[in-house]
């Protein structure tokens, strides 16, 4: 799809994005987080959640930084003057980047604010050290000298001591210090040890944060010199990092070195705040190499993202009413009567859950079942993301330990869990799995597990194939999808998917579509199948959850569809940069957005035709692919179909459910504007009611 081409300097960026087809991906990621912050500012939510949410935005944000960012600035310093397809050149974008975010960080900054405030009305108090009474501030000061100071190092600058290297996302307090004789102010550093220590800390019924009590204290620490004044700030630092898997004789090691590495990349925003000097500002960003415009004064506290470490669940247990009612999930059984289980209820048909309204367990269930079960021969399992699930590691360990082949394909790749995946390949390799790591030149994110059984003298293939990652507490937060089935075919294409990403084997998948493989072409043909049959005079509509839709070809697809007159619905959590609504492009496509109490997760492609009034032919997959270049070209990814019509069914009553949404949905219009849906509709409450309990 073409799009209107500018030279550099002829128009002003927006100028741009407004003739584009295109919306500008990291502009739509910044609408994705408004949306985010907007629910720290919904009076609906409990003040905890609120809380919550702020820190969720900060957090976000930091990413952003440390990848997306980064990633601009790399391009502007290679030179690179190749329009994106929203038709912006890298300066542009970034420039926008820096406005937007701007403002952001100042919207954060008022939303938490007013949150710790109503907070302090509703009895949970966090204060400065100044608002302490003088008893308090006895307690505070021992708590400070037995508890804080052994952890701290004061870092003071002068000529034999450099000014020192300042880590990735750290809180820092830049003291200035006078000697006893009078001689110009001295520069100096502390590190807040957030994570070592509790960023918050309570005193009596009240807490105070952990920078205010250390410069509260200072003197303690630079006993001998006068100290002046302190301010905070924070640095982010670009952690991406690249390395050339054809050259990496041993992709542990390579890993292992771009972890070392990634914690000395460029620093891309340093946030101080506002009542720091303009000579000290200046002094930090000349050392830190930095643009005025990456330099963010705000009032503080900064590094909302610590904010998810208040401890919530302690002031809940007092206060319940500032937290969401505690919800149970639930527990499938799907072991039923049979002596086989869990294997003889799947022999009966496929099972579908929907996380966390279905617990995590089942899928747990499945694999330790397995690992003991005399009669498997073989586990097969793909893992991306594990969190620290000692119950899947030991059920992989009990499998091999058990005698039985078990292969773990470990991706190494998966960018901020390199060294926990490290750890379990190791463990593993201990316990006697095969573990491969990953696949060459590609990120293998499938969520698929095989199991091969002995059953009355032949094999038969049982597989898991999921829309989140194998992390028992991701499960509890993100809404997912899992298919557990028996049925032949797809055992069979799954079998070859492991034989494909352990050998390199050939492989022709019947039923999966794989990307890089099979997904895109299989996706684009769906869609054209649609257009085919309303040219054909039927009626034909797709309806598609993911969590972006980026890349272009996709889009391209979606607009011929559109075109042709095929109804598309997208439900998309974050970014979208396709333009809905255009007459003549797009008017039959529309986008929603839904957040809520857990995260949007799951992927769904459901596409739909038949004659007018007849019935209609239905094809749904689940998987874990997003509509993005990186999914569909760079990544190992399964979409399976749901074949049993009772699932498919559920899964297409699940998606018109949260379309239904009203509570937590926002509507994309051709402006590349997001739009609340008023309305109290949610269909997360909905799910919740129906599978679970909730407390109250």
């Amino acid at each position: 799809m073409k799009h209107k081409k500018t030279t550099p300097g002829e128009t002003h960026p927006t100028s741009a994005l407004q003739d584009s087809v295109f919306l500008n991906r990291e502009l739509s990621w910044l609408a994705f987080n408004e949306r985010v912050l907007a629910e720290a500012q919904d009076a609906r939510n409990p003040l905890l959640e609120r809380l919550k949410y702020a820190a969720i935005c900060g957090s976000n944000l930091d990413e952003f930084f440390m990848v997306r960012v980064a990633g601009v600035h790399r391009q502007i310093a290679a030179g690179v003057v190749i329009k994106s397809p929203d038709g912006l050149l890298p300066r542009e974008t970034l420039a926008l980047v820096r406005e937007r975010t701007h403002g952001m960080l100042r919207e954060i900054e008022r939303a938490t604010r007013k949150t710790l405030n109503d907070l302090h009305a509703a009895g949970v108090r966090i204060v400065r050290v100044a608002d302490l009474g003088k008893k308090a501030r006895v307690t505070l000061r021992e708590h400070y000298l037995t508890q804080i100071q052994p952890v701290l190092t004061p870092l003071i600058v002068d000529p034999s001591h450099p000014f020192p290297y300042i880590s990735n996302l750290s809180l820092n307090l830049a003291v200035q210090l006078r000697d006893d004789e009078g001689h110009e102010p001295e520069f100096a550093r502390v590190k807040v040890p957030v994570g070592v220590l509790p960023r918050f800390v309570p005193i009596g019924d009240v807490f105070v944060l952990l920078e205010d009590v250390i410069a509260e204290h200072l003197q303690e620490l630079f006993r001998g010199r006068e100290v002046l004044a302190a301010y905070e700030f924070r640095v982010t630092r670009n952690t991406d990092y690249e390395f050339d898997e054809d050259e990496a004789e041993d992709l542990l090691a390579t890993i292992e070195d771009g972890l070392r590495r990634r914690r000395f990349g460029a620093v891309v925003r340093l946030e101080v705040t506002r009542e720091m000097p303009a000579a000290l500002l200046s002094f930090l960003a000349e050392k830190l190499k930095l643009d005025d415009h990456d330099v963010f004064q705000l009032d503080g506290p900064l590094g909302t993202a610590d904010l998810m470490a208040f401890p919530s669940q302690d002031v809940a247990k007092r206060l319940p009413e500032l937290s969401y009612p505690a919800f149970t999930p639930h527990v499938p059984d799907l072991e039923g009567d049979e002596d086989d289980g869990i294997f003889a209820e799947l022999q009966r048909g496929d099972q579908m859950l929907h996380h966390p309204y279905d617990s995590f367990a089942g899928v747990l269930a499945f694999l330790e079942a397995a690992a003991v079960d005399p009669d498997v021969l073989a586990i097969k399992q793909t893992l991306y993301r594990t969190g620290d699930d000692r119950r899947l590691l030991g059920a992989l360990r009990t499998a091999a330990e058990n005698g039985k082949q078990v292969v773990a394909l470990i991706e190494l790749k998966a960018r901020f869990d390199e060294q926990r995946n490290i750890s379990w390949a190791r463990q593993l390799e201990r316990a006697g799995a095969h573990v491969v790591y990953g696949v060459s030149g590609l990120k293998v994110h499938a969520k698929v597990a095989l199991v091969i059984r002995r059953e009355q003298g032949r094999l038969r293939s049982y597989v898991h194939v999921g829309t989140g990652n194998y992390n028992a507490k991701t499960a509890r937060l993100y809404t997912d999808l899992s298919l557990l089935s028996a049925n032949e075919e797809l055992g069979a294409d799954v079998a070859l998917l492991f034989n494909h990403l352990t050998g390199y084997a050939e492989a022709e998948y019947g039923r999966l579509l794989v990307a890089p493989d099979t997904a895109r072409s299989g996706l684009l043909d769906l869609l054209q199948v649609l257009a085919e049959r309303v040219a054909a005079g039927e009626q034909a509509w797709a309806r598609v959850k993911i969590n972006q839709l980026t890349d272009p070809a996709m889009i391209d697809g979606i607009y011929r569809a559109s075109q042709a007159g095929v109804r598309v619905d997208l439900m998309i959590r974050g970014v979208c940069c396709l333009r809905p609504g255009v007459p003549g492009l797009s008017e039959n496509v529309r986008v929603h957005s839904l957040l809520g109490r857990y995260l949007e997760h799951a992927r769904v492609y459901a596409f739909g035709h038949g004659p007018v009034g007849g019935p209609d032919t239905t094809y749904v997959y689940v998987g874990s692919a997003d509509w993005m270049s990186r999914n569909l070209d760079r990544r190992v990814e399964v979409l399976a179909p749901i074949l049993e019509p009772r699932h498919r069914d559920g899964v297409l009553d699940l998606v018109a459910a949260e379309w239904a949404d009203t509570r937590g949905s926002w509507e994309l219009g051709p402006d590349g504007v997001y739009r609340k849906l008023p309305g109290d509709l949610s269909a997360q409450e909905t799910f919740m009611r129906a599978r679970g309990s909730i407390a109250g």
